[in-house]
């Protein structure tokens, strides 16, 4: 049955999303940008991402938080790490009291260490807790967009609401898989952002197959030890949100975060590289949070601190390698 959705930011995942909610549903897509609003109104494309796809009439869209949330059912949320606080304190004022939010947002808050489901529960009212979906897995944008098969997975700590969502967004090339372990989830989608620039350094370095899939594998050991800590079940990460995500981030040439290890690899500056991308690189700002988060936690993650090494400049990517690869050595289930 059609329900009133609305998507809040209008970025490449907000925009394919919009595009599939509109198969069944009417949606109102929120741009934070009053011409970008304007132009998909006019042109039926988004003037920034996905702008060879034509977006379907069932998607209207608005620069008024307001007016993108009158009626919700279904609200998606598609906008930066860094912007979802502010955002959703402002959202909040016009959310219907029984809608499910699902959150799509990969990271970890720099300031204070919460994931996104920590954020949204300080900012929403905790009648809308338990209605908190969190989507991850294995997804470019442009690969949904374009009707490839995708298979993401829905946590939600009411599992019912996920699979509720998974009723009203799964089609035959997107498919959704319920699960109860949002901590779990949420974990492997923000750190395979931090391994990919690792992975993507290393490629930039050219050091070879073998030392991607090392890093890849020792990477998500360094996921699941976080996880855990946090609470997680360890099997999530052997799910679409662990190793399928992780997968695709640290190999797939659509990658954000993998480019940008790569250019960190051939010796270009951080800002340079940051200052000519047109989207958000999630894994630059989750990597300083993860590493305070873990030491607060007093969980060890030698390539996250390597990694931020190398992005506050105290340390080259070669020697970042060196410094992993001469660590003590250990038994492989450390």
């Amino acid at each position: 049955m059609p329900i009133p959705v609305a998507v809040l930011g209008a970025g490449s995942f907000g925009t394919c999303l919009a595009m599939l909610c509109a198969r069944q549903h009417d949606v109102m897509l929120w741009a934070r940008d009053p011409e970008v609003a304007e132009a998909i109104e006019r042109d039926r494309r988004n003037p920034r991402y996905l702008s060879e796809i034509e977006l379907p009439r069932a998607v209207r869209a608005t620069a008024d938080l307001g007016e993108a949330l009158a009626n919700a059912e279904l609200v998606i949320l598609a906008v930066p790490s860094h912007g979802i606080r502010r955002v959703m304190a402002e959202a909040s004022k016009s959310l219907d009291p029984g809608a499910i939010l699902v959150s799509t947002i990969k990271g970890i808050e720099v300031e204070t260490g919460l994931t996104m489901s920590g954020v949204l529960e300080e900012v929403l009212d905790p009648v809308f807790h338990p209605r908190l979906v969190f989507l991850s897995g294995p997804s470019f944008a442009k690969e949904v967009a374009l009707k490839k098969p995708t298979a993401v997975t829905l946590a939600s700590r009411e599992e019912a609401y996920a699979i509720s969502v998974q009723a009203s967004i799964s089609c035959p090339w997107f498919r959704c898989y319920s699960h109860d372990d949002v901590v779990g989830v949420e974990v492997g989608g923000a750190l395979k952002n931090v391994v990919a620039i690792a992975v993507g350094m290393c490629d930039g370095l050219d050091m070879g197959l073998n030392a991607r899939a090392g890093l890849m594998t020792r990477g998500l050991r360094e996921i699941g030890r976080l996880g855990v800590a946090l609470g997680a079940n360890p099997l999530t990460f052997q799910g679409l949100s662990g190793m399928g995500d992780l997968i695709l981030t640290c190999t797939g040439d659509l990658s954000r975060n993998r480019s940008v290890g790569i250019e960190l690899g051939r010796g270009r500056r951080l800002n340079d590289i940051v200052a000519g991308m047109s989207q958000v690189a999630e894994g630059v700002r989750t990597t300083w949070a993860v590493c305070r988060l873990a030491d607060r936690l007093g969980v060890e993650m030698p390539i996250a601190q390597a990694v931020k090494g190398v992005l506050d400049g105290e340390m080259t990517p070669l020697e970042a390698g060196r410094s992993l690869m001469t660590r003590q050595l250990r038994a492989e289930r450390e």
